[in-house]
């Protein structure tokens, strides 16, 4: 990795400061997977949600992190590891990751024994969560904070590593969340079940893939801008499709 981490600083922010694929993200991530759950499932879902849309809901998860009741859920969105090891090698963290919360989430709501606010409030953390995991920069470095702390330019504007890949690639773009789902990249129908069909522990290998080699190709130059977001908007295209299409296949599963 060309840049030094020079950038740290010496206390760390809050947790919520970091925001997964910002709002334009998540709601691309509900708004595919709306368009690919069966129609059961779609009814399933408008019943369970009062006709919210999985786009409306998808920020949730980000939105109760104002509230301090649900401090508890702030270790739930993201994974620290370290670039040269794996999850299941990793020190886990005792008060949970978006791993194990993607698991908890499922199993939540496929219990009948799960009244229906709780079932609504675990679907909400499952759209959002299922999102998280495929921003690579949420399975990112405990000592940087997932890049929160690699201190960097965007248009000559201040903003970090974590935030860039969030919001900023995909702000810059200027498209809706709407405009964004319809140009996302089309799929041969093999690739497609190839992607939706696959455990989450392929989900996490091939993030944090991504992850190692954001962190190896980060340039020297830390003002980045035209050309980092021409290397990297296919990536991130890409992610939002994979989650998008993962969270249908894992929602068709539960409300069959």
């Amino acid at each position: 990795m060309k840049i030094a981490y020079i950038f740290f600083l010496i206390f760390f922010k809050p947790l919520n400061d970091q925001m997964p694929w910002g709002i334009t993200g998540h709601r691309t991530v509900g708004e595919v997977a709306s368009q690919n759950i069966s129609e059961k499932t779609s009814n399933s879902i408008k019943n369970l949600l009062g006709g919210e849309s999985l786009a409306y809901i998808s920020n949730y998860a980000d939105d109760i992190k104002s509230d301090k009741r649900y401090q508890v859920y702030n270790p739930w969105h993201y994974a620290n590891m370290k670039v040269n090891e794996t999850y299941y090698s990793s020190e886990k963290n005792v008060e949970g990751d978006v791993i194990q919360a993607i698991k908890r989430c499922i199993e939540a709501l496929k219990s009948k024994k799960t009244p229906k606010d709780d079932r609504r409030f675990y679907l909400k953390l499952l759209v959002h969560f299922v999102g998280d995991i495929h921003q690579p920069m949420h399975l990112g470095e405990k000592r940087d904070k997932g890049g929160n702390n690699i201190k960097l330019k965007w248009f000559g504007k201040n903003t970090n590593l974590h935030r860039i890949w969030d919001s900023d690639i995909i702000d810059s773009s200027k498209m809706s969340y709407t405009e964004l789902t319809n140009n996302l990249p089309r799929l041969s129908n093999s690739k497609k079940k190839e992607y939706e069909s696959s455990p989450i522990e392929v989900w996490v290998k091939e993030t944090h893939d991504l992850t190692k080699k954001i962190y190896k190709d980060l340039p020297e130059n830390i003002d980045l801008g035209y050309r980092y977001r021409y290397e990297n908007f296919d990536t991130i295209r890409l992610q939002l499709l994979k989650a998008g299409l993962r969270l249908a296949y894992i929602l068709d599963d539960i409300f069959k």
